[in-house]
């Protein structure tokens, strides 16, 4: 069967492509990524590799809290055709953990099956060799994709045991990530708006949390936007862990406080609300005689 499969760590790619564009590696939180480009970029790399093969599909390998629950780019991601979402679990340290053996056991098995002739791995780390070997053990071909500058962050035993290797540079990576302060406005926003430090906002609690929920609507890219509509906030699933994390230190830091139950519940309440009307906004017909 003439089909290549793509294998994408998404903690490599995050990791290494943050360090070329900004010079280290970068927390997720400071990370913009374009899906429909990195997918787009992924597949004409996989045709380059293999010429006459059919795409199979696109694995996306990454960490999820606790195991199961998906982050809004996770989402998103695992929303376009073609792409099939792999998680493993982030532990109490905030490392990665289980990814490398799914991949593993992802090319074996999918080998084994004669699912695909060609592979095109995105990954730099030595625990995924072994699935490489057994692969091409079952007549796999395998393409080793890294980010610049690759030879010094790839394990040079992956690089030996792959059939070939390239490099994304600069003029690739661009296209489809970028480098942003935050997902969530800063967390004094409102109060450096009034020349006040943020203990010293004025306003009973709820006027805070309103306010700071209405700030984080209101700063929302069209990216976030985007990922938000993916995981479905509209409906009942409530707000990604990535950015509910952030709109409580927002809050928290704003308010010179914790929030208590209540205060959480009104918070993600009131963002939810505005994303939505947000959304139903963009989604509205024009009014008659508009251009």
């Amino acid at each position: 069967m003439q089909r290549i499969a793509v294998f994408v760590d998404a903690g490599y790619l995050y990791a290494q492509g943050s360090a070329l564009l900004s010079g280290s590696a970068q927390k997720r939180t400071s990370i913009q990524l374009d899906p429909r480009a990195l997918i787009q970029a992924l597949k004409t790399t996989a045709t380059e590799c293999a010429v006459n093969c059919q795409l199979l599909r696109i694995y996306w390998y990454d960490g999820a809290a606790g195991g199961s629950r998906a982050t809004s780019d996770q989402s998103s991601l695992a929303a376009l055709d073609d792409v099939k979402l792999r998680l493993g679990f982030i532990n109490s340290h905030g490392q990665q953990k289980g990814v490398d053996s799914l991949i593993v056991t992802d090319l074996i098995g999918l080998a084994r099956l004669k699912s695909f002739s060609d592979a095109l791995l995105l990954s730099g780390d030595e625990d995924v060799r072994i699935g490489v070997q057994i692969a091409q053990n079952h007549g796999v071909r395998v393409h080793l994709l890294g980010i610049h500058p690759a030879r010094g962050l790839q394990s040079q035993q992956l690089m030996h045991a792959s059939d070939t290797t390239r490099v994304w540079g600069m003029d690739i990576v661009q296209h489809f990530m970028s480098m942003r302060s935050a997902v969530i406005p800063p967390i004094e926003s409102h109060a450096q708006k009034q020349g006040l430090p943020a203990q010293q906002e004025s306003g009973s609690p709820s006027d805070q949390i309103a306010r700071v929920a209405a700030d984080a609507v209101n700063e929302l890219s069209s990216a976030d936007q985007g990922a938000l509509d993916a995981y479905g906030t509209e409906g009942r699933r409530g707000i990604p862990p990535d950015f509910d994390g952030r709109l409580l230190a927002s809050c928290g830091a704003a308010s010179g406080r914790r929030l208590n139950p209540d205060g959480k519940s009104s918070l993600r309440n009131q963002f939810g609300r505005g994303v939505r009307q947000r959304l139903s906004e963009r989604q509205a017909p024009p009014l008659s005689g508009s251009k």
